[in-house]
């Protein structure tokens, strides 16, 4: 089935990256969108998921360019790890902007190329959107909001989009980058490669009209944090 111009925030690295690659090996038309340029030969546009504005002309744009957006994967997300009252403001703020709002703002945006076009939604939650842990207050909280909007969604656009939320445990990716070590996972962590996940994307994409994969739980076999 073909899956059109798909929309992949944060397609840059980890997550985004392999579905990137994943949907241009499916024949579709990838447009990356995210605060850093990719490869010369990735079709993308410069943008700050945090900046609603922003997005919103950028979405435009691409659905201009292309013709029309039908399909939109929402990978971009950051964290920042501690205790409440230890996390900047700041920082903690940024966390729900772009992983929650950042997702609600891109989805908006190409809503009315995806219900012209029965296209469909992908939107990347977490396992840590399911279950909280302690210095994870502003990623639970994000990822949390990721499944009540993207289970709401499901509902409003019943019939006319497809809607699908991925819930992705622990990743060989650079998410973990620049953590203090506590928060890394540890030498003998078991995760998953960003290319096997973004196959479960690609699945999502491509189911035919009025069949629909609502959620998608996808973790290393022996991950602590699920179920």
């Amino acid at each position: 089935m073909d899956i059109g111009t798909v929309i992949i925030t944060g397609g840059v690295s980890g997550l985004g990256a392999a579905v990137t690659s994943a949907v241009a090996d499916a024949g579709g038309r990838p447009v990356v969108l995210d605060r850093v340029q990719p490869g010369d030969d990735i079709e993308h546009e410069l943008v700050d998921i945090a900046d609603r504005e922003q997005t919103e002309q950028v979405v435009r744009r691409v659905s201009g360019r292309t013709g029309g957006i039908d399909a939109v994967v929402t990978c971009a997300g950051i964290d920042s790890c501690g205790r409440l009252e230890d996390v900047p403001a700041q920082e903690w703020d940024r966390v729900v902007i772009v992983n929650l709002l950042g997702t609600a703002a891109v989805v908006r945006a190409a809503m009315p190329d995806l219900r012209r076009r029965h296209g469909r939604v992908v939107t990347v939650a977490s396992t840590l959107g399911l279950r909280a842990v302690s210095d994870a207050t502003a990623y639970c909280a994000s990822k949390f909001g990721v499944v009540g909007f993207t289970r709401a969604l499901a509902a409003e656009t019943a019939g006319q989009v497809g809607v699908t939320l991925l819930v992705p445990g622990g990743m060989q990716t650079p998410f973990f980058d620049g953590r203090d070590e506590q928060y890394k996972p540890g030498p003998d962590a078991k995760l998953n490669r960003p290319q096997d996940v973004a196959q479960a994307v690609i699945f999502a994409l491509r189911q035919p009209p009025g069949c629909e994969v609502r959620e998608l739980v996808v973790t290393p076999s022996v991950e602590g944090s699920w179920p």
